[in-house]
């Protein structure tokens, strides 16, 4: 499929990550590209190896004209729910850069709210290369968070899940209850604390 990019000279790419984990803010980036200095491999995050991911962020970081790393709290999502937390999240990503863009592709089917041209790209994230950037930099921050939690709840397994609803993560959230970081009004968490309650 071929996207057609406007005649503009700033175009920043917007992803998110973290919508379906129990734990832990959503993540979201956006990435203004430098076309003179072009970066090889960029793709789709969750189709990298963590080694790839890794090393691409950091040339990413590196080259593009700028970036910035945008969230939303728990509390954030747990208030508005993630669709409008993510939202939320994703119009912070585009503010923060530090040049704003004349347009912007966003990675799904829904946009945020924006102050300028904007076009949803549903997988994006493997069809426009700002958007690949801003997936593996928004992928990077989060797992490093989820290390950082791993290494506070060590027996909730943080690091091998990243927060999704595994077996592993259900069986910790029934042995321990949830931490002040889960996000209660996702119904597993909702059904561990009430069955603690009762």
């Amino acid at each position: 499929m071929q996207i057609e990019r406007p005649n503009v000279k700033y175009i920043a790419g917007v992803d998110e990550v973290g919508r379906g984990p129990l734990v832990g803010d959503v993540v979201t980036a956006a990435v203004i590209l430098d076309p003179s200095k072009p970066i090889e491999g960029l793709a789709d995050s969750k189709k990298l190896s963590e080694k790839k991911r890794n090393a691409l962020a950091a040339e990413i970081k590196e080259k593009a004209l700028c970036y910035h790393i945008a969230r939303a709290s728990v509390a954030e999502i747990d208030e508005l729910n993630i669709l409008h937390a993510t939202m939320l999240a994703m119009s912070r990503a585009v503010e923060g850069l530090s040049i704003q863009p004349e347009f912007v592709f966003v990675d799904g089917n829904r946009l945020p709210k924006l102050s300028m041209a904007a076009q949803s790209v549903v997988k994006g994230d493997s069809l426009v290369e700002e958007i690949s950037a801003a997936s593996i930099l928004a992928k990077v921050a989060r797992d490093q968070e989820m290390l950082e939690l791993d290494a506070q709840y060590p027996e909730y397994g943080f690091a091998g899940h990243k927060g999704y609803p595994t077996k592993a993560h259900f069986a910790a959230l029934e042995q321990y209850g949830a931490t002040p970081h889960h996000r209660t009004s996702f119904k597993p968490v909702q059904r561990i604390l009430q069955s603690k309650e009762q």
